[in-house]
């Protein structure tokens, strides 16, 4: 991934100032939400204003489950900052901790004598008014509590201005698009996308254009996220440091990201100064310098308001990390180092244009292949200590458990209980350290099935999976849990740092950036032009578009990300018509896997072998989407070694990209624009027809389980991770020149040379790993598994 120059950046004012769309106006600019029509008895919904707040919380309300979710979600979160704030008050200045810990003795005249040694909890909790007083008697306790009240009464306003704003959009559920609020989780996004679609030719609820498509829902609904995910892309964002022992650091935190939004989206002195108006100003090259100035000004004062607030945001923070994750910690301490996506790599690896339940979806099927990569780097050293380590404090805690189950008195020795837990902590996180000597790993497959669901990875990760730089690079995208806790905890500390030091350098280059990138879609208003995939002016050369784009280094995305971003929204919405540009590369992708699949063995033998290859690279069934991505990854291997029979026919072996192009070419995926999905005019309605690619990739059992929507979406996750291998596999080819024959040519004999070089990335293992491979018990790469949950909490704009 390049940075984005400041002399690239200028270099390119003179040939990209602005993108044109294929329309020609913007919506003028208003500010309400919702225009409530009422005629006679029937409600309607006609020219409804700022649509990006009225699409955003159709989603939300969707993927939130409905009113009553929402309204207990968000009143639980109103008492439970009431609980923190109250109880760590109580706990400040209504414990008599000297009464608690028996340093001070008790006056027990009035208790009986049996009971006169011991200490309750009543006696250790002061009365009412001598509480009250403490706290009366401490300013700087009364000024946040103060502080607190002020933010919460902020809180509970906007709560209620939110439900009031929900309970319309209940309403527009139930009797616009005709779905009980009951019956809403049995609807996909798509059905409900579809509906709004549909209801658009009735009701004209944009009037900037007589139908809406797919792609304008989304643009609406990810204006300011797409910016976001393009100036990751460009490496703009985050600020990345160089720190002793450490190396190469990237800082990306929740207060971060909330202060970078609040900087150049919707703050007061942001760039935009509507929901979906870019100012003027920054539209023109002349005055970028002036600007940046302003820029660079706006975020030292916001720098320096975020150190006068970081004393109570990071009490703030110290208190909600203590009270949610001591327990877990106590209870399960392992949990600390479970691994969870960080918020740099969701940024990173998302999609143009790509829904948050369909990033965290996507992620989720990473999750465990990710872990398994990370699992197979072991430390030597580390595992030495941690094994000596683990055995004098489980040695220690031997001894005390049995004196303990031999006479419960110990347990009243004083500080016995904290050693037996801090020691059980030692052990358990000892054990983490240590690895399972039974697995045998292959860090270059394991990667492989990384890659078929995140979609991204720079190019010098392939055929470096095993080096220790791949891995550390993989740990920013994938972090440990604890890493995320520490990173928020010293969030109000770091962030005014980068907001008054760091960030202003690249002002100008932010300024650059919305310029250049910026374009008016008529009934949309200004979005990111990254975000309307078109490969003409944002396509890459190295990623199949050659012949197709115009864009210079500067104009491309990096990494492939427009390719992959057309590729995965067809994908995802089949009706959608892409622009012409598009498209073709579209046609142009469909035509070279019909070319490969022809010199590849069919996609039913590579599916018949999907158990041998599930075996070396999966846990799952092989009949599961996952199994089949399994069977294509593990193909070159298998025919490599010779652990499968090869066909005559075919003068190579077959790569990881023939697989990958056989299997697609059986599904016969549909161009896009010619639909796969039920009817927009009767959304919602189920055939039970069986489409032939999902009889290929379920079984029959698998599919009597699933609703039709969670059908079309495991299908369609399955045909996005071979497009992803796929491309992938192409563009390492197109770098390295004209491939070689991959494993040796059959002679007219019928005899094969040994092998010596492999096309696809799955069978660069060299001769040695391939004779370990072909003695290896099959079945050996089977491990623990392991499944983690995080959802990334959105803010509604209001």
């Amino acid at each position: 991934m390049q940075a984005a120059q400041p002399e690239a950046a200028m270099a390119a004012q003179a040939e990209y100032h602005r993108l044109e769309d294929y329309e020609e106006d913007s919506p003028p600019g208003e500010e309400e939400l919702l225009v409530h029509v009422t005629e006679g008895l029937q409600d309607s919904w006609h020219h409804i204003k700022n649509l990006d707040n009225f699409f955003t919380k159709i989603y939300h309300f969707h993927q939130k489950n409905g009113f009553a979710c929402m309204m207990l979600s968000d009143l639980f979160e109103l008492v439970q900052f009431l609980f923190v704030v109250t109880f760590s008050t109580f706990l400040l200045c209504c414990v008599e901790y000297d009464v608690l810990f028996a340093n001070r003795p008790l006056n027990h005249s009035q208790v009986p004598a049996p009971e006169r040694s011991k200490v309750t909890l009543p006696d250790a909790i002061l009365p009412a008014p001598q509480c009250a007083q403490r706290i009366r008697a401490n300013g700087w306790v009364i000024f946040l509590l103060v502080m607190a009240a002020v933010f919460w009464l902020y809180r509970l306003v906007k709560v209620l201005c939110s439900l009031l704003s929900y309970w319309e959009i209940r309403a527009f559920y139930i009797k616009a698009l005709n779905i009980p609020s009951d019956g809403l989780c049995n609807y996909s996004w798509q059905e409900v996308q579809a509906r709004l679609i549909s209801l658009q030719r009735e009701q004209q609820m944009c009037v900037h254009k007589k139908e809406l498509t797919e792609l304008d829902i989304y643009h609406r609904i990810l204006r300011f996220k797409n910016y976001t995910v393009a100036m990751v892309n460009k490496s703009l964002l985050p600020v990345r440091f160089r720190l002793p022992l450490l190396g190469h650091v990237v800082f990306l935190t929740q207060g971060l990201k909330y202060n970078l939004e609040l900087l150049l989206f919707w703050g007061p002195g942001s760039l935009f100064q509507n929901k979906w108006n870019l100012q003027p100003q920054y539209k023109r090259a002349g005055s970028r310098l002036e600007l940046a100035q302003r820029l660079a000004r706006t975020m030292v004062l916001l720098g320096l308001a975020n150190l006068l607030l970081c004393p109570f945001v990071l009490v703030w923070q110290v208190l909600y990390a203590f009270f949610s994750y001591t327990e877990v910690i106590k209870r399960e301490p392992g949990s600390l180092g479970a691994r969870r996506w960080s918020l740099y790599g969701r940024h990173y690896l998302r999609h143009f244009n790509e829904l948050n339940h369909e990033l965290q979806a996507r992620l989720s099927r990473g999750y465990k292949p990710a872990t398994k990569y990370m699992n197979s780097f072991t430390s030597p050293l580390l595992t030495v200590l941690a094994k000596n380590v683990g055995f004098f404090a489980g040695s220690i805690l031997a001894v005390l458990i049995v004196l303990t189950v031999y006479d419960e008195d110990v347990l009243t020795v004083q500080h016995i209980l904290t050693a037996i837990t801090l020691l059980g902590l030692v052990v358990t996180l000892a054990r983490s350290f240590i690895p399972d000597e039974h697995m045998v790993w292959c860090p270059e497959q394991l990667l492989q099935r990384v890659l078929a669901h995140i979609h991204y990875m720079p190019d010098h990760w392939q055929g470096n999976a095993s080096k220790s730089e791949t891995r550390n690079e993989m740990a920013q995208l994938f972090q440990y849990k604890a890493v995320f806790i520490l990173e928020e905890l010293l969030s109000p500390i770091l962030t005014p740092l980068i907001l008054i030091f760091a960030l202003p350098a690249r002002a100008l280059d932010i300024i650059d950036f919305f310029r250049n990138f910026t374009v008016e879609v008529v009934g949309v208003g200004d979005i990111c032009s990254f975000a309307q995939l078109d490969i003409r002016n944002h396509g890459n050369p190295q990623w199949l578009s050659a012949g197709q784009t115009e864009a210079s280094v500067y104009q491309q995305a990096e990494n492939g990300k427009t390719e992959l971003s057309l590729m995965h929204f067809a994908i995802t919405n089949p009706r959608w018509q892409p622009p012409p540009q598009s498209e073709l590369f579209l046609s142009h992708l469909k035509e070279k896997v019909q070319q490969d699949a022809a010199a590849a063995p069919p996609a039913q033998r590579i599916l018949a072998e999907g158990p041998l290859g599930t075996s070396l690279l999966s846990d799952d069934s092989a009949t599961a989407p996952d199994g089949l991505l399994a069977s294509v990854l593990a193909r070159p291997i298998l025919s490599a070694s010779g652990l499968v029979s090869r066909d005559r026919r075919f003068i190579q072996p077959c790569s990881t990209a023939s697989a990958a192009a056989s299997v697609l070419a059986s599904l016969s995926s549909p161009l896009p624009g010619r639909a796969r999905v039920p009817s927009a005019d009767s959304p919602g309605c189920h055939s039970d027809r069986l489409l032939p690619e999902e009889s290929l990739l379920l079984s029959e059992s698998r599919l009597l389980s699933l609703s039709r929507s969670a059908v079309l979406a495991e299908v369609a996750s399955a045909e996005m991770s071979l497009h992803a291998i796929y491309m992938h596999e192409l563009h390492q080819q197109q770098q390295q020149g004209p491939a070689p024959l991959a494993v040796g040519l059959w002679v007219a004999a019928g005899a094969p040379k040994q092998p010596s070089v492999t096309a696809g990335s799955a069978a660069r293992a060299s001769q040695a790993q391939l004779r370990e491979l072909r003695e290896m018990p099959l079945g050996g790469w089977a491990e623990e598994e392991e499944e983690e949950e995080e959802e990334e909490e959105e803010q509604t704009t209001g």
